[in-house]
């Protein structure tokens, strides 16, 4: 079983901005799969999809980002998915819009979702997708940059990572996610 987890923020205030990068990867493949995340648990929301690879969760927790940990460690004994069969897709601010940067380990590197996945999973060793998002202009808060929406001229930069991601996440299942990491980086 594999276990797809997209980071951000819920609330109608936060769609559609830099920080809920993983929350539109999440939906993007719920729509591919037609498989609606209408179940919850764990403060998450998640569809269980039966694929020819094997079963697939789609997870978006609730907690907001700075407390990703708390529902993603619960889901992950609860469907007894070991560390290396998840995938976590987030925001980079290291990266430039739009560009996709694939690891199986690292530190948190400043990303408060991330710090919170590590303290609760106890490791840095779980694969990740990074979507770039750029850094902010000089003098705006990186706190109020994350929580911005995107820009029209962003906007297909943007739609074309969503689906990079997607094509990420389907290779992943029928590959080692080294290899996929070798193709999309």
């Amino acid at each position: 079983m594999k276990l797809i987890i997209g980071l951000g923020n819920p609330g109608k205030q936060y769609e559609y901005t830099r920080h809920n990068i993983g929350f539109e990867v999440i939906d993007a493949l719920a729509k591919e799969w037609n498989a609606p995340l209408t179940s919850t648990k764990f403060n998450g929301m998640y569809a269980t999809v039966h694929r020819p690879e094997g079963k697939v969760i789609l997870l978006k927790p609730l907690t907001y980002m700075n407390l990703s940990g708390e529902c993603v460690r619960p889901i992950m004994d609860y469907f007894d998915v070991d560390v290396e069969d998840i995938i976590v897709i987030y925001d980079d601010l290291d990266l430039e819009t739009g560009k996709l940067r694939l690891r199986q380990k690292g530190s948190a590197g400043g990303h408060n979702g991330i710090k919170s996945l590590i303290q609760h999973l106890g490791t840095q060793q779980f694969n990740r997708i990074r979507v770039g998002v750029d850094r902010p202009p000089a003098g705006m808060k990186v706190a109020d940059y994350v929580l911005a929406k995107f820009s029209k001229d962003d906007a297909p930069i943007v739609a074309d990572a969503i689906a990079k991601s997607v094509a990420a996440v389907e290779k992943s299942l029928t590959k080692p996610f080294i290899d996929v990491m070798n193709e999309f980086n």
